[in-house]
């Protein structure tokens, strides 16, 4: 069956605000910085597949511990 949502956006819509403290976490971690004035225009797009594939890894661990937790109760 197809979605009628488009691709950009959210399932939840109040996780806007948790998806945005990941993407500065794992850009930090990185060691990855962000332009004071919010603007990305100078971000390497290596840089910026490398923060995005990160955060897709994180939130494919979260699912999974999570589903991990429900099978075995």
């Amino acid at each position: 069956m197809a979605s009628n949502r488009s691709s950009g956006s959210l399932v939840v819509p109040g996780a806007s605000a948790a998806l945005d403290q990941m993407k500065y976490e794992v850009a930090r971690s990185l060691g990855i910085s962000f332009a004071q004035d919010g603007y990305y225009g100078d971000m390497l797009t290596r840089d910026a597949g490398y923060i995005g594939g990160n955060i897709t890894r994180r939130l494919v661990e979260i699912a999974e511990t999570q589903l991990a937790g429900r099978a075995s109760r």
